[in-house]
């Protein structure tokens, strides 16, 4: 097995020093597809055992190596202990640097995908971390029932990341008088939804049910945006009258105002039996620290009272 040290991938960088030619001849080898190579992001990365067949003496210069095709850069990650956090805000991003920073041998990947998607990859194994916060309109309860549902047969922890506001984008001064759930049901109000299985359609779906009210009744229901940037944008633009997001979306788009109507636990949910990894000691040492927690309460809209608490075990 792979140590949690040696390293998961090489930058173009380290595969020149490795060897000993210059960073051009390497962004050569790259391009002409002769040293396999993938993307995270947009940072081109080399896995050790393309860099390792490229250099048996079985392959000249100027020759990819025949082997089995690479592995996918997630498989990589999983089988060596890395991270794949699903999630979309922009706290994830910054905890991903801060794992990389402070514990070199642990690499972790970031897939932008939404509360429930990101249980069910948790759930299939494409994935070992899982952000939520998805709210339960019968208990009032975020992300322990679903956990409960969509991990059958799997102990799980939810740990806590942040507190957020959620609320409604409108327009500057509001001119349409949207203050509520309710001002939604208005006619000649306009909404931009969120995508199906986000955190944030949810909540919407879960307070029609409670209220026993059909989509139809709000005008734009099926007007789906990816992400809470997309729908203040949508707002801000005239598309729409207004549109559930997070306060800290609100802080990024001009044009917008923000309503707040609740505050949310957005958490990180992950395999009980991951618990003693190296790679969730970091991160759990990460979520702990006050470096990490400083970061994320300067970047304003979000509460840390509760980060890297355990909050629950189903």
């Amino acid at each position: 097995m792979t140590s949690l040290t040696e390293p998961l991938s090489y930058s173009p960088e380290e595969v020149a020093k490795i060897l000993k030619i210059s960073k051009g001849t390497v962004y050569d080898l790259l391009k002409r597809g002769e040293l396999p190579s993938y993307r995270i992001g947009k940072k081109l990365r080399v896995a050790p055992a393309d860099l390792e067949a490229y250099t048996r003496p079985a392959y000249g210069a100027g020759q990819r190596p025949t082997s089995a095709p690479p592995m996918s850069v997630e498989k990589l990650i999983l089988d060596n202990h890395g991270l794949i956090i699903c999630g979309q805000d922009i706290v994830l991003d910054v905890l991903s640097r801060h794992i990389e920073s402070g514990y070199p041998g642990v690499r972790s990947l970031r897939s932008y995908i939404g509360s429930l998607d990101g249980l069910l990859a948790l759930y299939r194994g494409t994935a070992n971390v899982a952000a939520a916060h998805l709210w339960d309109g019968e208990t009032d309860e975020y992300n322990l029932p679903y956990v409960r549902r969509l991990l059958p047969g799997q102990r799980s922890v939810v740990v806590g990341l942040v507190f957020r506001q959620q609320g409604l984008y409108v327009a500057p001064g509001n001119p349409k008088g949207i203050v509520s759930w309710e001002s939604l049901l208005e006619p000649g109000i306009t909404i931009a939804n969120r995508e199906k299985g986000s955190g944030t359609r949810i909540m919407l779906d879960e307070w029609l049910r409670g209220k026993q009210l059909e989509p139809e009744r709000i005008q734009g229901y099926e007007h789906e945006e990816l992400s809470h940037i997309a729908v203040a944008s949508a707002v801000a633009r005239g598309l729409a009258d207004t549109g559930l997001g997070t306060e800290k979306a609100a802080e990024q788009v001009s044009g917008v105002d923000f309503i707040p109507l609740k505050k949310e636990r957005y958490d990180l949910v992950f395999d009980r039996k991951d618990m003693d990894k190296p790679a969730f000691r970091a991160l759990l040492a990460v979520l702990r620290s006050p470096e990490f927690k400083h970061e994320v309460a300067g970047l304003g809209g979000y509460d840390v009272s509760l980060c890297g608490e355990i909050v629950g075990e189903v």
